[in-house]
């Protein structure tokens, strides 16, 4: 009896040593979790024997129990590197159609040959479908997929609508519109540029010139002259004459209207109005849109672009203050073919993509998962586990919402060993097993004195 006894202290003293080993070796283990022997005292009795003088008969290993609290954070330069500050695990599959999920917290993912998110065994990092505006379209394991990220943005757009908001100098000195020439700085008094795209993505430049008008100020209102160019090309106004108000008797009111804003080489100008403290009144015409800028209409951009392509320039609330002429706004909605510059992940598990061409595009948000019983998960081995019966079913959710922890970019969870605590323990552990061998050493004594009596 004493044998057995001895013996299962020896087999308890060895586990503990085992598990503490194990902990130690993987405490630079990327999301490793470290584990603790638990032990019970094995005691059998029947109903007919005296319990006040039973001995109980060993101990025996209940459970090697995993302890799931956070491990510390390492920071790294690496935007892929992921972690979760709370609870839940991210979901991995081994192949792109794999529905045999493992979860890990071991975060140190990357990009294959593919351009798939994948961790350093090449399981593909789960996430859930977003919309266009980075919304999650499903919250279920189920509809989970693996995350590619393109290294191109997709088809480009051409410009369609360009804004601008400015202040034109009510100081500036009056210009002849009839003068015009795009190339002769003295002819108009400032001009702002942008950059915008024809159908194949090709980009242009669009240059508006402004040129203020003599006799342009009478009583109330004021105008000015926009011209434009694309690529030092003329362009003209779809369906307008391009005019200005004239007060050619100088008694402050509008004489002449209807006139054109310029003749000289066949430039038309918009006309913007302003009133006397400097707002903005009118445009005409309104809004303004160019004529096509293909080959079938001006014939400023190249073959196989879209010959119907036009612009609607809008002037964006513009100003005629007596201050020095600034651009306060200038967008247009065309896009080039972008190239992958950045990719970031947020708090709430959103991946957003960044391209040369200045779209941000929302491609999926990482799956968490969590579950009643995490003690209950079972180990594979590679800081990963797999769901059982007595973990229950994985429940699925979104970083940084209800019971799910944020998600930290660049950045990696540590293993939560303590090695100074596991370095006390394999001594405690030591000692043991020291203890217990010295109990069967007695034993085998007593058995020899006893095999000795004559």
């Amino acid at each position: 009896m004493s044998f057995n006894i001895a013996l299962s202290g020896i087999a308890a003293a060895q586990k503990d040593l085992n598990t503490t080993a194990n902990n130690i070796a993987n405490v630079n283990s990327i999301g490793f979790k470290e584990s603790r022997a638990e032990f019970a005292d094995v005691y059998a009795n029947s109903i007919f024997a005296n319990g006040k003088t039973a001995v109980g008969g060993g101990v025996t290993t209940s459970q090697i129990a995993q302890q799931f609290h956070q491990g510390s954070m390492q920071f790294t330069n690496n935007a892929l590197d992921l972690a979760i500050n709370g609870g839940g695990f991210f979901v991995t599959s081994s192949d792109l159609e794999a529905q045999d999920h493992s979860f890990t917290r071991a975060g140190a993912f990357k990009v294959n040959s593919s351009d798939y998110l994948v961790d350093s065994q090449g399981n593909y990092l789960q996430t859930f479908p977003v919309d266009k505006d980075g919304n999650s379209t499903s919250v279920s394991l189920t509809t989970t997929k693996p995350v590619r990220i393109p290294d191109t943005a997709g088809s480009p757009e051409k410009t369609e609508n360009i804004s601008i908001q400015m202040n034109l100098n009510a100081r500036d000195s009056t210009l002849d519109p009839a003068l015009f020439d795009p190339n002769d700085r003295d002819t108009y008094n400032n001009s702002t540029a942008v950059t915008m795209y024809d159908s194949l993505g090709e980009p242009h430049i669009l240059t508006t010139y402004f040129v203020r008008p003599p006799n342009a100020a009478y009583t109330g209102e004021s105008n000015w002259v926009a011209f434009y160019a694309v690529d030092g090309e003329q362009v003209d106004l779809a369906g307008a004459a391009g005019v200005y108000d004239q007060d050619t008797s100088g008694d402050g009111t509008a004489d002449v209207t209807g006139t054109p804003a310029v003749t000289a080489g066949g430039w038309k100008g918009a006309v913007l109005k302003f009133n006397d403290t400097g707002a903005h009144t009118s445009t005409s015409p309104d809004p303004i849109t160019t004529v096509q800028l293909g080959v079938g209409g001006a014939g400023v951009l190249g073959p196989g672009t879209d010959g119907t392509q036009t612009l609607t320039i809008d002037f964006n609330n513009p100003t005629q203050y007596a201050s020095t002429f600034e651009v306060t706004e200038l967008n247009q909605d065309g896009t080039t073919v972008g190239r992958l510059t950045n990719v970031e992940v947020g708090a709430d598990g959103l991946i957003n993509a960044s391209y040369s061409n200045g779209t941000t595009v929302a491609l999926a948000r990482v799956a968490l998962a969590r579950f009643a019983n995490e003690q209950g998960l079972s180990q594979v081995g590679n800081t990963s586990w797999k769901a059982s019966q007595s973990s229950g079913q994985a429940l699925a959710g979104e970083a940084n919402s209800g019971t799910f922890g944020s998600i930290r970019s660049s950045a990696l969870e540590q293993s939560n060993v303590d090695l100074t605590t596991e370095l006390v323990d394999l001594i405690s552990a030591q000692r043991n097993f020291q203890a217990n061998s010295r109990t069967l050493e007695v034993n085998n004594t007593l058995q020899q004195t006893i095999l000795q009596i004559r």
